[in-house]
């Protein structure tokens, strides 16, 4: 497969006015969140998230297939849930996988037995002890994930900058923080839909 990264592309003029840098949240995932469970319980959880793929019959909204119709470039994540959204969307065009833009970890407080919840509200509280308290179980920290965000951000930059739209199928809280890294390079949040699934937040560069 051919990568949007790597083709060669005509250097953009100095007077050429960067595309929009698009981050979209992938499709529902193939397992249900209608359940409570424990710390250990939720690990599990979060384990089979990141190897599945979609929960089949989802059809893409049509402002995001039309942003994928137009755009220069269409970039996902190695997740499978992020490849299969990707392709839901290209329609046979060629787009590339990147493990930089996977999502940041997850790993849950060491929380008694007793108390169970829901996995948002585990997620919620796995990324609060990550986020204040570096939680982290010897997995990617804060600041390790921060690093790659701004990493991230200065490839999509890269791409922007060549005057075509630039497409992200990745995950919510990651893209959350390529957003600040983009804000912190000039990019400023243009229109929102939120974090839901396959919703889109759309940046350009600042005036």
């Amino acid at each position: 497969m051919a990568s949007v990264l790597t083709a060669e592309v005509p250097v953009a003029s100095a007077n050429t006015r960067p595309g929009a840098i698009i981050l979209a949240r992938h499709g529902e995932p193939a397992l249900s969140r209608k359940v409570r469970l424990t710390a250990e319980e939720y690990r599990t959880f979060w384990e089979s998230y990141e190897v599945l793929g979609l929960l089949p019959g989802q059809t893409p909204p049509e402002t995001l297939l039309r942003f994928v119709e137009r755009c220069g470039a269409l970039v996902a994540s190695t997740r499978l849930r992020s490849i299969e959204s990707a392709e839901a969307l290209a329609r046979g065009r060629e787009f590339t996988r990147h493990d930089m833009l996977i999502e940041a970890p997850l790993p849950p407080p060491k929380w008694p037995g007793w108390v169970r919840m829901s996995p948002k509200m585990w997620g919620f509280w796995a990324r609060v002890w990550w986020w204040f308290f570096d939680h982290h179980e010897g997995g990617e920290t804060r600041r390790e994930a921060e690093a790659r965000a701004d990493e991230a951000a200065a490839m999509l930059v890269d791409l922007a900058e060549r005057g075509e739209d630039v497409v992200v199928l990745a995950h919510g809280f990651f893209n959350f923080m390529i957003g600040r890294a983009l804000k912190r390079r000039g990019w400023r949040l243009a229109w929102s839909e939120g974090y839901k699934y396959w919703s889109m937040r759309r940046f350009e560069r600042g005036r």
